[in-house]
């Protein structure tokens, strides 16, 4: 591990993961550099939570002086590796690192680490109440909640640490947990990683740091994630929906079963499991593996799986008003998400999608929903690329539910045209199928606006 003490350190990026990683860094006696893009009017919030704090702000850019000064530079994940300063600080020889990197090197717990391309904030979610429901003293964070680096100190050996990895934050990152769960691979964050292969690149970055003792679970109905099991140095397990599999999680005869070890345990019925659609089977059985390998015993895990009903922003309802049910999906920023989405519910919907376009393909979620909604609003600045997505879907179906496409421009809007035209007995969907970065701060705030104008209905 780095020696921080008197070290000169660059953060780049002052959001949630760069505040707390320089809070941490100043009392680690580190010389402490944040810089962001954006101007100091747009961050008073996180600027706030420092205040007082030896802390020198470059703000508006990042200039490259900034390395001229620097022993190590601490990269937020909203932060890409192709800028002109990361780039100039891989040729100088500068380390690179991030808050997750920093936390897994000094983490005394059990520690499980959960990425995929959908799926891993609910599976994040359900193996820290497992944990907590076997008595164990848990963190759950990482890319959800608070970054656990500030916390890193009073972590002990016998407690579990439950973590939900980026792409972004994989990418650059030289240590594994304990436990590695790969769920699934779909496209995502083209945007940033260009090719799939470096999107699977990225996610792999879990594995490839595990030592013979660890343990690595991958979604076998997923063929990318499979796949990683040639990468894996440790124990193998998977979990499946469709198959029963030699060491893990699968579902058989109506029930989902766990096997660790020479026999297979049942966790629950199918229809016990209080989470909504079948893809939720998945983000429990994979728990179930994880949970289970960081010891947590069978009844907390099956006390889990009966009670929990999942997160905030994923599938939520919000409100039901004038018999038509409100559902909060801002988490689902790909088109993919929005497919799984659909495929959750049986009644007629009125689907909300658009936000900032991830250049990601819309064919088969255009399908889905041509096939599955009877009212789509599209809005945000990729909303025209969806209603004409789906538009060529339906010219090329025979039969379509889909009666009529709204564009209007902001969520607000969107709001407001399905409040008109629901009816009683349908479900207002906002699964979105982009970033939330035309208009939000993030998928989160955009959620929360969606509750307020659903709260504000008549």
């Amino acid at each position: 591990m780095r020696e921080l003490s008197g070290a000169r350190v660059v953060i780049l990026g002052l959001g949630r993961q760069g505040t707390a990683l320089a809070r941490w860094l100043i009392r680690q006696g580190a010389r402490v550099t944040v810089s962001d893009r954006q101007p100091a009017e747009r961050l008073q919030g996180f600027l706030q939570t420092l205040e007082g704090l030896p802390i020198r702000y470059v703000l508006g850019d990042h200039p490259l002086s900034l390395l001229e000064d620097c022993d190590l530079l601490c990269l937020s994940g909203g932060v890409p590796l192709d800028i002109p300063i990361v780039q100039e600080a891989i040729r100088r020889g500068i380390p690179i690192t991030n808050d997750a990197q920093l936390f897994l090197e000094r983490c005394r717990g059990w520690t499980a680490g959960i990425t995929g391309s959908s799926g891993k904030t609910t599976t994040t979610s359900l193996v820290g109440a497992m944990c907590q429901a076997a008595g164990f003293r848990t963190w759950v964070g990482g890319n959800i909640g608070n970054p656990l680096i500030e916390f890193v100190e009073e972590i002990g050996s016998e407690d579990r640490v439950v973590l939900e990895l980026s792409s972004f934050q994989l990418e650059i990152m030289t240590v594994s947990p304990r436990v590695a769960a790969v769920l699934n691979i779909t496209p995502n964050h083209l945007d940033r990683h260009k090719t799939m292969e470096a999107y699977i690149a990225a996610k792999q970055r879990i594995l490839d740091f595990q030592d013979v003792e660890d343990i690595a679970v991958l979604g076998y109905d997923d063929p990318n994630a499979r796949a990683m099991a040639a990468a894996v140095r440790g124990r193998l397990r998977f979990f499946s929906r469709e198959r029963e599999v030699a060491r893990g999680a699968f579902v058989r005869e109506g029930a989902l079963f766990l096997r660790l070890g020479s026999d297979a345990w049942p966790i629950c019925r199918v229809d016990e499991v209080r989470l909504r659609g079948r893809h939720n089977l998945w983000n429990v059985l994979a728990a179930a593996v994880v949970a289970g390998s960081l010891g947590v015993d069978l009844g907390a895990i099956r006390e889990t799986a009966t009670t929990f009903s999942g997160v905030p922003h994923r599938l939520e309802l919000v409100r039901e008003v004038r018999g038509v049910r409100y559902v909060n999906d801002s988490i689902a920023t790909t088109p993919e998400r929005v497919r799984v989405a659909l495929e959750a519910f049986e009644e007629p919907l009125v689907l909300l999608a658009g936000g900032r376009d991830k250049q990601l393909p819309w064919d088969e979620a255009a399908r889905t929903i041509a096939r599955r909604v009877r009212v789509l609003i599209c809005f945000g600045e990729m909303g025209d690329r969806i209603a004409e997505a789906v538009r060529a879907a339906r010219a090329g179906m025979g039969e379509s539910a889909l009666e009529r496409v709204e564009r209007v421009g902001t969520l607000e809007e969107a709001v407001a045209v399905a409040a008109q035209l629901a009816r009683p007995g349908e479900v207002v969907l906002l699964s979105p199928g982009g970033t939330s970065y035309d208009a939000y701060r993030d998928f989160e705030e955009r959620g929360a606006h969606f509750r307020q104008l659903v709260e504000a209905l008549g």
